[in-house]
């Protein structure tokens, strides 16, 4: 089977990288010559050294800057169905070590071995997200493997990700099996139950990502008053109710998520004490006359390519600032970035001017990431795109 495999060659002095373990191989660190830009985007390649000696299994998308994506150190193993089912087989054990309920990301691209590859699981409903081509060329497979591992009811595709314009492929959003989901799914986390709606909602209707920082601000909710910003679906706000928040107010700018936030106050039994207000965060901010002993801010990303880092830092700061000058002294600050190009050092700038521009001091209690079902590749430490702080201020 590898001499039916093509072969792309790194030029001379590149491969110290990819040796190391390095999930990714550019394209200017390859030999482009006729025969490896005729490869069609996603094929399975050998990828040599400059001298023939064999360094990996990768996908190949000559016209994507990430042109390989590492799947296999071990030669002549076949890239098929049985190759994914161990690579899900472990992934599955390890969220299950992790996790008593089936409700979480079972697959989290590189760092399980599946490149271009995402898979929220609620229950028996599964939500995929594919990011690249060699991926896409994959699924009919991967999908024969998870239906075997996993017997799921209902599987989504969420293909519906700008990235994947960058690999070539269109977007789309369709039930690979199953019916179209009658409504939101069920989901169970830190022992309350929420409602996700896979098809229409964010990503994949649920950030599973937050889900240790959910527990730890609710922790401090007890007999609080609390303001949840970019509230979504209520994992914040909806659980700080559940430890004992006096009064939770959910602000988010889309109805059909505050809905579903609602519906989870009723189903867990908070509903009095939850009040649900569609609006711009920055807006309501700066309207607000009132304050509250936890603050969150968890908004979507504000930077999204380098060319946005300058204005989505400045945004940063000033969303910090109006949420520092709405948290009573002794209360708490919880603040988040999910944008990919924001390191945490940036984020930890901003906060520290914000809290000056607001003329108020604390202490910096956490500084977090995703939770470990979102596991970062040792070689790849840009990837860890969730940072949050939380703050105790004065």
């Amino acid at each position: 089977m590898a001499d039916a495999i093509p072969i792309v060659r790194l030029l001379p002095g590149h491969v110290k990288r990819v040796r190391a373990g390095h999930p990714w191989i550019f394209s200017n660190e390859i030999v482009m010559d006729g025969a490896a830009k005729s490869l069609p985007p996603g094929s399975v390649v050998q990828i040599e050294d400059s001298n023939g000696g064999f360094v990996v299994t990768a996908m190949f998308n000559p016209h994507s800057l990430i042109a390989g994506r590492v799947l296999s150190r071990t030669k002549d193993e076949a890239i098929d169905e049985s190759f994914l089912r161990a690579r899900l087989a472990a992934a599955l054990r390890l969220r299950e070590r992790l996790y008593g309920e089936p409700f979480y990301r079972l697959v989290h691209a590189e760092a399980d071995g599946l490149p271009g590859l995402v898979i929220d699981r609620f229950g028996r409903t599964l939500v995929i997200e594919v990011g690249s081509a060699g991926m896409e060329k994959l699924t009919p497979a991967l999908l024969t493997a998870l239906d075997a591992m996993l017997d799921p009811r209902t599987v989504i595709l969420r293909n519906d990700s700008a990235v994947r314009r960058l690999e070539g492929l269109e977007l789309e959003v369709r039930v690979a099996k199953g019916e179209t989901a009658d409504g939101p799914v069920a989901l169970s986390e830190n022992g309350a139950r929420f409602f996700a709606d896979p098809l229409s909602g964010q990503k994949t209707g649920w950030f599973y990502d937050q889900r240790e920082s959910r527990a730890r601000v609710a922790s401090l909710a007890v007999g609080a008053r609390v303001l949840d910003l970019y509230a979504y679906t209520g994992g914040f706000g909806v659980l700080a109710a559940m430890k004992g928040a006096a009064e939770v107010v959910c602000v988010d700018r889309s109805q059909p998520a505050l809905d579903l936030a609602s519906r989870a106050a009723e189903a867990n039994g908070v509903a009095a004490r939850c009040r649900f207000l569609r609006g711009e965060a920055f807006e309501t901010l700066e309207q607000l006359d009132e304050s509250f002993d936890v603050v969150i801010v968890d908004p979507p990303a504000f930077v999204r390519s380098k060319k946005d880092l300058g204005a989505g830092l400045r945004g940063y700061r000033k969303l910090m600032r109006l949420a520092a000058a709405r948290v009573v002294p002794g209360g708490f600050l919880f603040a988040a970035s999910c944008s990919y190009h924001v390191s945490s050092e940036a984020f930890a700038a901003e906060l520290a001017h914000a809290l000056g521009d607001a003329r108020r001091t604390g202490r910096v209690l956490v500084q977090a990431g995703a939770g470990p079902d979102h596991p970062v590749h040792p070689q790849l430490p840009e990837s860890a795109y969730l940072k949050s702080v939380l703050v105790a201020l004065d």
